[in-house]
């Protein structure tokens, strides 16, 4: 597999720009505060899709419980806005003001120890990346060194999915419950509610996603990714040559973690609530399908999949609330049976080779030789 020495080929260079153009200036100048913050919250999931593509596409980890990692960093977050939110001030009608109502109402009369330090917004950013990189550093040494793998891998991540929900939901008294974390306010005194702040946090959200775009672009051209797509198609040749593939795969699954743990926390900061109904098996599911309908092995794809599968769902389930499930499920029918490379895969196949025409021509016309160097190979 040949790695381009640029940055982005040129492909990539036509989705990036496109990409940026749509998010940073179409859809705010088209839509209203409303339909923009519905495109936030699908961008959340885009962070879950790109991890997958360096865990599943790449490194051929296929992990059926982001939503942990998701819940994780949506919670640390919350936890954070809902200290702020349950100031004495604002609970003084509470038996025990200064602390978050779910607690009062189940008789908790202090604060836990574990809630303490998410009274600073240093040591919440540091627990959203550092929580669930740590978690799935455990999970993915455990199995990993052990060559468990594949559909085993794939259970087990669904069974940790299933008990972290069961643990949220019965520690009512710390975590909320099934009813989640509510009432999110303010972020260091500014208030996220009003529709200016929703803009501005649509902003920061895509700017932190082209982050990790480049973060993930980075890690695939480099020896890394290399090593990761050889792991993928032959792991035992990749263990025979001296390298430990069980640390490749940790790495690979520690880095969907944090991206994952990213959109979460931007998700409760957006939608200005988190509950363990975004955690489980299906919403799980769900991410994969987002990845899957992008195009696994595509950065770029994978952003699309997350934008165009949860406005086909929002569309659907507008329109048809009882259908939508069936028709997500279509949508994962027919990608894998009639398009099993996503949305990158059609465009590969059939819009860029008509774009490299079109300038391929101009460049005739203008009397430039296409055929001395191309793509910067040294000229023979």
């Amino acid at each position: 597999m040949i790695i381009n020495s640029r940055f982005f080929n040129r492909s990539e260079l036509t989705g990036f720009i496109v990409l940026a153009a749509v998010l940073f200036v179409i859809l705010p100048l088209s839509l209203d505060v409303f339909r923009l913050n519905l495109v936030a919250k699908y961008l959340t999931y885009a962070f879950v899709a790109l991890g997958l593509v360096l865990c599943w596409g790449y490194g051929g980890i296929l992990s059926l419980g982001q939503g942990v990692f998701f819940g994780l960093g949506g919670y640390c977050m919350a936890m954070f806005l809902k200290l702020e939110a349950s100031s004495v001030e604002n609970t003084k009608i509470q038996s025990t003001p200064g602390i978050p109502d779910f607690m009062d109402w189940n008789q908790i009369t202090s604060l836990p120890l574990f809630w303490q330090p998410f009274h600073s917004l240093t040591f919440t950013i540091l627990a959203i990346i550092l929580v669930p990189g740590l978690f799935a550093l455990i999970i993915g040494t455990a199995m990993f060194k052990r060559r468990v793998g594949g559909t085993y891998f794939a259970i087990i991540t669904q069974a940790v999915a299933a008990i972290l929900t069961i643990l949220i939901v019965g520690q009512q008294g710390y975590t909320g419950g099934i009813n989640g974390m509510t009432d999110l306010r303010t972020l260091k005194g500014w208030d996220i509610r009003p529709d200016h702040a929703k803009v501005i946090l649509y902003f920061v959200e895509v700017v932190l996603l082209f982050a990790c775009i480049g973060i993930a672009q980075f890690i695939r051209l480099t020896k890394l990714g290399r090593i990761l797509v050889a792991m993928r198609e032959q792991e035992d040749r990749v263990r025979f040559s001296g390298y430990s593939v069980a640390n490749f795969k940790i790495f690979a699954f520690c880095m969907a973690a944090i991206f994952a743990a990213i959109g979460g926390a931007m998700f409760a900061l957006n939608v200005g609530f988190m509950s363990p109904s975004f955690v489980g098996i299906v919403p799980s599911i769900e991410m994969v399908i987002y990845t899957a309908v992008g195009g696994r092995t595509s950065i770029f794809g994978a952003v699309w999949g997350a934008i165009l599968v949860n406005f086909a769902k929002t569309s659907l389930s507008e329109s048809f609330p009882q259908l939508w499930l069936f028709g997500l499920g279509a949508l994962f029918i027919a990608v894998v049976l009639a398009f099993p490379n996503g949305l990158s895969g059609l465009w590969a196949d059939y819009v860029q080779p008509r774009i490299d025409r079109l300038f391929g021509s101009r460049k005739t016309k203008a009397g430039w030789n296409d055929n001395s160097v191309a793509d910067g190979a040294p000229a023979e």
